[in-house]
């Protein structure tokens, strides 16, 4: 018997706890930041960190969303087109549209490693 030690809820789950994890630690150093003056803040490296660790989470999960939408799509795409091969243009623009979900996430990192 195979048993499936994952299933998909289980993953997910995981995955928005250590991205809610991440967001606390985050808000942890930003609010360390903040009880600083507001301008030196960014000229520290705990400024720095929080910046870079904001755009880690933003390609992180953007890109962990966009596979699983990905992957989804691709499977109902696959189905549809066995049974009517002219529905292939139309599965690739919802896997493009998916996709985007990851360009968006590294277009917030550039602009957020642009502040650093």
């Amino acid at each position: 018997m195979h048993r499936k030690i994952f299933s998909t809820g289980i993953f997910l789950r995981l995955i928005f706890l250590a991205a809610g994890v991440l967001l606390l630690a985050a808000g942890a150093f930003a609010a360390e930041a903040v009880a600083e003056t507001a301008p030196v803040a960014m000229k520290t490296e705990n400024g720095r960190a929080l910046f870079a660790y904001a755009a880690v989470a933003a390609v992180g999960i953007s890109c962990i969303t966009s596979s699983y939408a990905l992957a989804r799509i691709g499977t109902a795409a696959m189905g549809a087109m066995s049974e009517k091969p002219e529905l292939g243009g139309r599965a690739l623009v919802f896997l493009g549209m998916a996709e985007g979900i990851a360009i968006y996430g590294l277009i917030i990192a550039i602009m957020l490693v642009n502040k650093i």
